[in-house]
């Protein structure tokens, strides 16, 4: 949220005082302040306001007026201004020769065959607002060759607060919120916003207002006529521009400037559209047209504000189309109202419709502003539009009012607390100009909460230690060494598992560690022809793209490979990460933590890139339980997986996860030229798995025997299967040594190392277990290759 140190003012005095400090300060006590403050209108000067005495068509352009300006000199400038919306005796900003905007000097220029002494301005060149179809029109009255930054509020410092700190705080989402905590800070008064009373009023006629649903806690209306002006004044819109707002009308300008100022939306509508006003709810969904044009689908959920039984608006979100102010409005029926914080937030969650009357509505607002908002805003729509007349008495129906708060504490309690001495003085001075009521006896306080920090921040008595310290200043606490017993803590398996499986991908193979959302990214599939698979959905999510839960970590990992396949020609990534398979009996999740380990290659082969993966997956499950592991074909259970390259990976027969290749439509979107292999393990699978320990062999002192068998077989199985049945002790290590293809097919090398521990071997006695393995592999069709 935008905060503009001049509306600050209105309510705070803070000559003498270095903006940039206090700004500071309230980062440290209050909200976090975002690094950058930015300082409006410190690149301007030299513009003053100037009346335009003749204008003249370039005799060589259609676009280009010729102007003789009266900035306030003893003679007039001669001006080339392209703008279509100049005229005779039109007052407007004017750059003098030598003016700074931005990083532009104003010099005389040629244009078209004329010289230029100076430029007439738009508002958008004066950094105020967006508008650029024209030069700025300044109606009110001010002498020309006045400078424009002493009639206007063009100098500002702006800071911005981060909406994420202001959660719990409804009261900050208004300058006047933030200016209580800054005239705390100051050691300053708080100014009372000026209001009207609006008790002069209740002999009027009031509104028919009528609160049908317990989801709306209190509803505030007033009525106004002969509404004559059309555009708001030039401060007002300065401001709202600052803020982050554009200007739309007199009147939507008007409610926007109070929401900011107070932290009270409201909604003004044009009451030939509104005689009855009831809040309630609709039995059946139905389509609602809102302020931007959209048609929204409103279901029962959703709070409406409506004309009779006709609906007008979305309470506390945006209204109708057809209800909203025009060109030819004369009258309005104000809304100041208060509705259920949960209800807002899922409404707008529904409708994808995050608003900034919504944003604070979510935050359980003081339903004790929405009168006060109201008085205001007939204080400035009568100072600024003289003629309006009040057409009816305030209507205020209150449904729902908050319980007060009063808490009670000792002065040994905020002692025991801060560990520090704070004076019972200090105490009294900071909660009363925080808005607190305090009586003191004794060394006993009664604090009576303020219902703008009652809704949802200030109910416990911790809390209002936080709201003396923070002020008190947690820089001023003089820092001790605690003293405290330390425990050692038990690492959880799981913990331990995962730690272990990061260092061995990291620095064994130096894979990359990435971090994803829960979501499958229906967009990022898409680009790659990925379905996104059935599965638990969001209920109201506001971006359709993210509103199913994923099954599995591939399609997130490849997606990602998708994206950084300049990185390098040969990278891996891997990501311990969370998946959902459905709902159990119970109607919850099914969470698993999955191991997802992607790897891309321009230079491997698909087959290399495989074993390598494999190897990979070896080390990890030797490394942390010392077993093997086996793989077995299975069929394709995704779209994004290769038919024919798609294994279970086992260890002690039970299934730990899946590998295999990727899909050859899916791996061409990724890139034409690459091979990209993935796996998924089960983490807790992986963790269950028994540790079988490190066995300890001596070493044998004689020399050993190594033989190399090639079988004709694209499958590795049986060949580990036919030295396993072997039986022989004098296997001490099996490899892989290769894959081959030929005319005869594909052959698999495999070297056997033998060795004695007690003498050195015969090559009978070696070639006996060799025959045996050949003679096995033989009867299963497998032949030694010639």
């Amino acid at each position: 949220m935008l905060i503009s140190i001049n509306w600050i003012k209105d309510f705070v005095d803070l000559e003498g005082i270095n903006t940039d400090e206090l700004i500071h300060k309230f980062s440290l006590s209050t909200a976090e302040v975002e690094n950058e403050i930015f300082y409006k209108g410190s690149d301007i000067s030299g513009v003053v306001v100037a009346e335009i005495k003749s204008v003249e068509d370039h005799p060589e352009s259609k676009k280009l007026h010729l102007l003789k300006v009266d900035a306030g000199d003893d003679e007039l400038v001669d001006v080339v201004c392209g703008a279509p919306n100049v005229r005779v005796g039109m007052k407007t900003a004017f750059a003098k020769l030598g003016a700074q905007i931005g990083d532009i000097t104003i010099a005389p220029r040629a244009l078209a065959g004329f010289t230029s002494h100076g430029m007439c301005c738009s508002e958008k060149e004066l950094g105020i607002s967006d508008e650029n179809a024209g030069i700025m029109d300044i109606t009110d009255d001010i002498p020309v060759g006045t400078d424009i930054k002493s009639v206007y509020e063009i100098d500002d410092i702006i800071f911005e607060v981060d909406n994420k700190s202001l959660t719990n705080r409804p009261d900050l989402w208004g300058h006047y919120g933030i200016a209580r905590e800054i005239a705390t800070l100051a050691d300053r008064p708080l100014k009372q916003p000026e209001v009207s009373d609006l008790s002069v009023y209740d002999n009027l006629p009031k509104i028919d207002i009528k609160i049908e649903d317990s989801l709306c806690k209190r509803y505030s209306g007033i009525r106004f006529e002969n509404i004559t002006r059309k555009v708001s004044p030039v401060n007002m819109r300065i401001r709202l521009f600052y803020c982050g707002m554009r200007a739309i009308n007199y009147l939507a300008d008007l409610t926007n400037y109070l929401m900011l100022e107070m932290g009270q939306p409201m909604h003004a509508f044009d009451s030939r559209k509104v005689e009855k006003i009831r809040v309630k709810r609709f039995d059946k969904p139905f389509e609602f047209s809102t302020l931007d044009g959209v048609s929204r689908h409103i279901d029962e959920n959703t709070l409406m504000i409506c004309n009779g039984d006709t609906p007008v608006a979305i309470a506390g979100i945006m209204g109708g189309l057809d209800s909203e102010i025009v060109d030819d409005t004369t009258s309005l029926t104000l809304e100041s109202a208060n509705f259920d914080a949960v209800s807002i937030r899922k409404s707008s969650s529904r409708l994808s419709h995050r608003t900034d009357a919504s944003m604070r509505y979510e935050k359980s607002l003081d339903p004790e502003m929405t009168t006060v908002a109201a008085a205001r805003f007939v204080k400035l729509l009568s100072e600024y539009d003289s003629g309006i007349k009040v057409t009816s008495a305030l209507t205020d129906e209150y449904a729902e009012r908050f319980d007060k708060v009063t808490l009670d504490f000792d002065k040994n309690f905020v002692d025991r607390y801060t560990g520090i001495e704070i004076s019972n003085d200090t105490i009294v001075k900071t909660l009363t100009s925080l808005g607190f009521a305090v009586k003191l006896e004794n060394d006993r306080f009664t604090v009576d909460v303020p219902s703008w920090r009652a809704t949802k921040d200030v109910t416990i008595k911790a809390d209002i230690i936080e709201e003396i310290t923070r002020i008190y200043g947690y820089d001023n606490f003089e820092v001790n060494t605690a003293s405290a017993p330390l425990y050692p803590v038990r690492v959880f398996e799981e913990k331990n598992v995962e730690e272990q499986i990061k260092d061995i991908l990291v620095k064994r193979f130096s894979l990359h560690e990435v971090h994803s959302y829960i979501w499958a990214y229906a967009d990022e599939y898409k680009k790659l022809g990925i379905a996104v698979e059935e599965n638990v959905k969001l209920r109201g999510a506001a971006n359709p793209n993210i509103e199913t839960i994923r099954r599995s970590l591939v399609p997130t990992q490849l997606c990602q490979v998708r994206s950084n396949v300049s990185f390098a020609s040969d990278f891996g990534i891997f990501e311990i990460g969370r998946v959902v398979d459905g709902l159990d009996e119970n109607g919850l999740c099914k969470e698993k933590k999955m191991l997802g380990i992607t790897l891309f290659s321009k230079i491997l082969s698909a087959e290399e890139l495989y074993f390598r993966l494999t190897d990979m997956l070896s080390v990890v499950i030797d490394d942390i339980r010392h077993k093997p592991l086996s793989y077995r074909g299975i069929e394709a259970d995704h779209d994004y997986v290769h038919p024919k390259n798609y294994n279970a990976v086992l260890c002690d027969g039970k299934e730990l996860g899946k590998t295999g290749l990727v899909y050859p439509t899916v791996l061409r979107k990724i890139d034409k030229k690459a091979n990209v292999v993935f796996a998924e393990l089960d983490i807790e699978a992986i963790v269950n798995t028994s540790n079988a320990g490190i066995k300890y062999i001596e070493t044998s002192k004689f020399p050993s025997i190594d033989v190399d068998l090639t079988f004709v077989s694209d499958k590795y199985a049986p060949v580990k299967e036919a030295i396993e049945a072997a039986g022989s002790e004098l296997i001490r290590n099996v490899s892989v040594v290769g894959t081959y293809s030929d005319d005869q097919g594909k052959s698999i090398t495999v070297r056997l190392g033998f060795v004695h521990p007690e003498r050195t071997l015969t090559k009978e006695e070696v070639m006996e277990v060799a025959d045996k393995i050949i003679a096995i592999l033989k009867e299963q069709g497998i032949a030694l290759k010639g």
